[in-house]
């Protein structure tokens, strides 16, 4: 089948699940993903035919668009940060509300500082190798309750040829840390289940719910266990940084100045209290 064929195709089917926009989009990052062929290559020569092996994987990504699969997850790959990332359904997809998180991160320290620190609630890697990569100084730990999230997060420590000590740990079931740090990053569960309504299908029905959920009765849990371990085991002046749910800002503040922290609260670019860093006294 001739790409321009196929691209036809593939908007039809999709015309039910997804703007138009949208659909373009994913076209052409499959094209570029599975037959390395770019906007310019098919404008050039749209009469170009598909092997048998390029319709197979077209077609069985396209299957799994319509299940409302992310399209990190279809590629196996993301960006953040400008790293390259791998992803699976074992690993939330690295959001840029999180890329904001680390800009804000590294605009408060020296790139040259051999601090150490700590991400809780990895997933992906994105945050600890993200820091790793722009701080070579740092001596930089990663933590999780998850066994295969951790096989993610090693590989893409690799890829992106850094060096993060992994470890698997639940937080909610550890009374203290192994060291001091002078810097601790978590963005951890934090959409409250009465909010599941406003999430998109392609979230509710593929990414992993331990790493979004949590009860509506308890929604700041991870928050309290991992501000009560920051008090304990931050350097003085040491910082925490959360990323936190918008709905929440103030009361996840006082969480922090409960324990003494000097808190700011900050907005995404949605406008939205996104961000939480808090300095320990």
């Amino acid at each position: 089948m001739k790409i321009t064929a196929f691209k036809d195709y593939f908007f039809d089917t999709l015309q039910e699940d997804y703007p138009k926009e949208e659909a373009g989009s994913f076209f052409f990052i499959l094209l570029q993903e599975f037959c390395g062929l770019t906007r310019l290559d098919l404008a050039l020569d749209p009469q170009r035919e598909l092997s048998q092996e390029q319709m197979q994987r077209l077609e069985q990504a396209l299957y799994r668009l319509q299940g409302h699969e992310p399209i990190q997850y279809i590629t196996g790959s993301t960006e953040f940060f400008g790293l390259k990332f791998k992803v699976d359904k074992n690993v939330l997809i690295p959001r840029p509300e999180t890329e904001e998180l680390v800009q804000w991160i590294l605009a408060d320290l020296e790139p040259s500082a051999a601090l150490k620190i700590l991400d809780i609630g990895t997933g992906s890697g994105c945050i600890a190798i993200s820091l790793a990569k722009n701080m070579p100084q740092a001596k930089v730990s990663a933590i999780d309750i998850s066994g295969e999230a951790l096989k993610v997060a090693r590989g893409n420590g690799e890829l992106n040829q850094v060096s993060v000590e992994f470890l698997q740990k639940d937080i909610l079931n550890t009374d203290a840390l192994s060291q001091q740090y002078d810097l601790i990053i978590s963005n951890p569960p934090y959409v409250r289940e009465l909010e599941k309504t406003e999430m998109q299908r392609n979230v509710l029905e593929h990414e992993p719910e331990t790493a979004l959920y949590v009860k509506d009765n308890d929604p700041l849990i991870f928050y309290r266990k991992i501000t009560k371990l920051a008090a304990k085991h931050l350097t003085p002046g040491g910082k925490l940084y959360f990323e936190i749910n918008q709905y929440l800002g103030k009361e996840t503040e006082t969480l922090l100045t409960e324990k003494n922290f000097q808190t700011r609260l900050k907005k995404d670019i949605f406008g939205v209290d996104r961000m939480l860093r808090g300095i320990k006294s």
